[in-house]
C-alpha cells in the first residue's frame, strides 16, 4: 500500500459564477468538482494548482489564496481504503479563458453560486467553494 496522493484544486471566481468540472474519472466519475489534480514530483502545489487549471479547463488565473486542505479518503464496497488524496485547494480570480473540458474532465463551464448546493454533489467541495465564496466573492 501507498501513501496519499498529493492534489490541486482552484476554486475560480468569475463574478458571481464558479468554474467547475464534471469529472471525466474515478474517484467521483460523472460528478461535478473544482478543477485539479496530481502535484507533480518537484512542481510546488500553487504550480500544479495553475497547471490543471489550464489542462482541464483553459482557463487563466491569478491564485488568490490558501483555502483549505483536505483529505478525500475513498472506501470501497469492501470497506478498505481505495485511494487517499490530499488536495490543496486554492481560491482564484478568473483572468482569460473560456471553459472547455480538457485532461480528465468530461465538461466544464462557470456556474452560478447559487447554484453550487444543487449541482455539486460531495459535502467537501460544497464546503470548499462556500469558503472560497465567504473569503474572495465576486473575487
Amino acid at each position: 500500500m501507498s501513501g496519499p496522493v498529493s492534489t490541486a484544486g482552484v476554486v475560480c471566481f468569475r463574478g458571481d459564477d464558479v468554474l467547475l468540472i464534471k469529472r471525466g474519472k474515478p474517484p467521483r466519475l460523472g460528478q461535478w468538482s473544482i478543477p485539479g489534480g496530481r502535484i507533480e514530483w518537484g512542481e510546488a502545489a500553487i504550480a500544479a494548482a495553475r497547471r490543471e487549471l489550464m489542462e482541464e479547463t483553459g482557463v487563466e488565473a491569478e491564485i488568490l489564496a490558501l483555502v483549505d486542505v483536505v483529505d478525500g479518503v475513498f472506501v470501497g464496497d469492501d470497506g478498505e481504503v481505495q485511494r487517499h488524496y490530499v488536495m490543496i485547494d486554492y481560491a482564484a480570480r478568473w483572468t482569460s479563458g473560456e471553459p472547455v473540458a480538457g485532461d480528465d474532465a468530461a465538461d466544464a463551464r462557470f456556474v452560478p453560486m447559487s447554484e453550487v448546493d444543487a449541482v455539486v454533489e460531495w459535502q467537501e467541495t460544497r464546503r470548499v467553494i462556500h469558503e472560497a465564496w465567504a473569503r474572495f466573492g465576486g473575487a
